[in-house]
């Protein structure tokens, strides 16, 4: 059911038709943090900015993790389809997977997929026949554990030394080049689909009370 979430993102759901479902659905980030999801992109959405940005976290730099790059490498369809749906949500037309340059599988299969995407018309100019288009770019880290704190990997990608900045600002104010940013962690994207098409009440039937779906482990 690749790329249906999204279609019926656009075909039938308002942007904060979107958010709402997210935030219904439990979904916290995967990246360690745990923060909710849907509200992550709603601080986003209603700033003004004529340029806003999506961006996918797959620095992976723990020892011993490997979740994002079974997620990247096994269906890297399933990470795009959910930033372009992110990208609807918040306003965005543009989006970058910072991965790792250590996992060149992943690197790989992720520029397949996202050539895939764009010849059968469900990454570009107005995707589904609407008036959203979005496009995306990956961008490799050189190694620097700490390019997974998020401003540290937004200097990273504008060409800087990667070092984390004090917030405020947040990413969702000002990020990349200044402009409204939303960050979310691979394993997070990877279930936005799934949300979407089962819906947040059936999502949400697996899990803990705090942190609804599933959860990979690398062991």
């Amino acid at each position: 059911d690749g790329y249906q979430a999204l279609a019926k993102c656009l075909l039938e759901m308002t942007p904060a038709q979107v958010i709402d479902v997210i935030k219904q659905s439990g979904l916290r980030g995967r990246g360690g943090a745990g923060f909710p999801t849907g509200m992550k992109w709603s601080f986003a959405a209603p700033n003004e900015a004529d340029q806003k940005y999506f961006i996918c976290n797959a620095d992976e730099g723990d020892p011993g993790a490997f979740m994002d790059r079974s997620v990247l490498e096994g269906d890297p369809h399933a990470v795009l389809e959910a930033m372009a749906i992110g990208g609807y949500a918040i306003g965005a037309s543009k989006g970058f997977v910072y991965v790792r340059a250590e996992y060149p599988v992943a690197v790989k299969r992720l520029q397949i997929a996202i050539n895939q995407a764009k010849e059968l018309g469900v990454l570009g100019d107005h995707i589904f026949g609407s008036d959203f288009s979005f496009d995306i770019e990956l961008r490799l880290g050189a190694g620097a554990f700490v390019c997974g704190e998020e401003t540290a990997l937004i200097a990273s990608v504008e060409g800087k030394r990667g070092m984390p900045m004090p917030k405020p600002p947040y990413p969702a104010q000002s990020g990349l080049f200044g402009k409204p940013t939303i960050i979310n962690n691979v394993e997070t994207l990877a279930s936005v689909p799934l949300v979407l098409r089962l819906g947040p009440e059936e999502y949400a039937k697996v899990g803990t009370e705090g942190s609804k779906g599933t959860k990979t482990f690398s062991l």
